[in-house]
């Protein structure tokens, strides 16, 4: 009895009563919308505003574990494929089943993706080792099988890089994708100040090692609404050190960025760590001409990526003064 009554706390007061009732009706809404077409994370994307973060997780596992019956497989893992997004046509492909993942995101927390739906898959960003991935397979109501069992072990295997054999059943059924629209091309940007004079420099770096240029979940309303991250972008550092001067730049472009954006996140990283704060990447003192940082940028409606990419890249070259000029108050308006 005394656990009955913990669990209802929540309807104890009028605020927690009537989050509970629009959470349910919210809920029983989604059950409407859902076909073999279409996806739960997706419907999930394109609630946005409508639904919490917290909710998100909540109705996926109400929905698909517990009212439909799918079956689940998860686990931490122990390596993870250079690229996720290269095996979506290969799962788009099985028509045998409804597939949902769902990652345990360092820094983001849950995060939610129809991996049939390349897009989809890029907004989990970069995927870490010994983090968890759970994947959700079913049918959409309908009796779930040893197939569906098959199918959530070759996705976890997918995506720990490991080699499959696909069964030829899944290849036959109902259970379609829509897939968006093609994406715009991002805007070019011209640097601040004086042009870079190391500019071919750049692009013999961007050659050698992968960098993006365009930001794939930036844009398009369909990808905007819910909580995301983009892949990781890579900035090579031109400047002959990577000094105090260069971590001023980058402090105020990622400033200014922030300030038009408040709602957005902006996470650095350098061989694999995030970087809490910037002037570290300065005092280690091993962030030299060459080096890749990357930055990625989370959070709901993602624009100007492509933008602030190539602000950065100029942050980190010679013509970093650019981004200095004004009062150290002022808020450098760049986007």
């Amino acid at each position: 009895m005394t656990q009955m009554a913990g669990s209802l706390d929540v309807l104890s007061t009028r605020n927690g009563f009537n989050t509970a009732v629009r959470h349910i009706k919210k809920t029983l809404s989604i059950i409407d919308t859902l076909s073999t077409s279409t996806n739960l994370a997706d419907i999930l994307e394109e609630e946005g505003e409508d639904l919490t973060n917290e909710q998100r997780p909540v109705i996926l596992r109400m929905l698909l574990a517990d009212k439909m019956g799918y079956k689940t497989a998860s686990a931490n893992l122990t390596d993870v494929a250079k690229d996720i997004s290269s095996f979506t046509d290969e799962i788009a492909r099985w028509k045998a089943v409804d597939i949902v993942i769902t990652y345990y995101h360092p820094d983001m927390g849950v995060l939610i993706a129809n991996p049939k739906r390349k897009e989809s898959l890029l907004s989990l960003g970069t995927l870490k080792k010994h983090e968890l991935l759970v994947v959700f397979v079913g049918k959409m109501g309908k009796p779930t099988d040893e197939l569906c069992e098959r199918a959530a072990q070759l996705v976890l295997a997918m995506f720990q890089d490991m080699k499959v054999k696909i069964p030829e059943a899944l290849y036959k059924g109902e259970f379609t994708v829509k897939q968006p629209k093609a994406q715009k091309k991002s805007e070019t940007v011209k640097p601040v100040g004086n042009t870079i004079k190391s500019r071919k420099g750049i692009q013999e770096k961007k050659e050698k090692t992968p960098v993006q240029t365009t930001a794939p979940v930036a844009q398009g309303s369909s990808q905007t609404s819910a909580l995301r991250m983009t892949p990781m972008y890579s900035v090579v550092v031109q400047n002959e050190l990577f000094h105090n001067g260069n971590v001023e730049a980058w402090k105020r472009i990622i400033e200014s960025y922030k300030t038009k954006y408040p709602d957005l996140e902006v996470y650095i990283y350098y061989e694999g760590e995030r970087i809490i704060n910037i002037n570290s990447l300065f005092k280690w003192g091993k962030v030299k001409h060459g080096s890749t940082i990357q930055f990625a940028v989370a959070g709901k409606d993602i624009k100007d990526v492509a933008k602030l990419q190539r602000y950065l890249m100029q942050g980190a070259s010679p013509q970093f003064e650019a981004f200095l000029k004004g009062p150290v108050s002022t808020v450098l308006k760049l986007f």
